[in-house]
């Protein structure tokens, strides 16, 4: 998962992503996000924001479905939480 248009067009090499899984936990550093139309999930996924990660722009090849703003948000603040911001 990789927010921020503003960002990537900004032409950096590097990105932090969140992974997704489809393996739901009851972890309060995850965040469970259900399929819809514009995230086109095929499963219940869940965000590990506690395994973000930096990965290379080259890495990415296309934008493949959209989160949202509300699940979005829920992501954004649990990483805040995480990382103490």
């Amino acid at each position: 998962m990789v927010t921020a248009a503003r960002v990537l067009n900004g032409g950096p090499n590097v990105v932090q992503v969140v992974p997704l899984t489809r393996t739901i936990r009851t972890s309060g550093a995850e965040v469970v996000i259900d399929p819809d139309e514009d995230n086109r999930l095929s499963a219940r996924s869940s965000a590990q924001c506690q395994h973000v990660r930096s990965v290379a722009t080259a890495r990415i090849r296309e934008c493949t479905g959209n989160v949202g703003p509300v699940a979005l948000g829920e992501v954004r603040e649990t990483l805040a939480l995480l990382l103490d911001l």
